[in-house]
């Protein structure tokens, strides 16, 4: 019996650890040339957009791509950050048994005669 109440304890710790990392996940990218830096929330939403004084100089068509791509870049960012978060907590929930590409763990509902 303790040693059930471990494996749950082990898997609820593992579980509130990653909710509490996806709060706190955040995207953030600046171009190479420093005109954008888009940062993003955990949800994808744009956070902080700063514009250096520089991006006047170019055309709006051009500053408007810059401005999209820094933004997409800072979503990617994030997006990663939460596929790590949630990769940990499988790997947690699971015991570290990798299943191979396209197979799906055994859910709840399956049973093994």
């Amino acid at each position: 019996m303790d040693a059930l109440v471990a494996g749950v304890t082990e898997k609820l710790e593992a579980l509130e650890a990653a909710l509490y990392g996806l709060k706190q996940v955040n995207g953030k990218f600046t171009t190479e040339d420093g005109l954008v830096t888009a940062e993003v929330n955990s949800d994808g939403a744009l956070v902080d957009l700063r514009l250096d004084e520089g991006i006047t100089a170019l055309p709006p068509a051009e500053a408007a791509q810059l401005i999209l791509s820094a933004c997409r870049q800072a979503t990617e960012t994030a997006g990663e950050a939460r596929s790590n978060i949630i990769a940990t907590l499988n790997e947690s929930l699971t015991g570290g048994t990798a299943h191979p590409p396209g197979e799906l763990a055994p859910g709840p509902d399956s049973a093994r005669r």
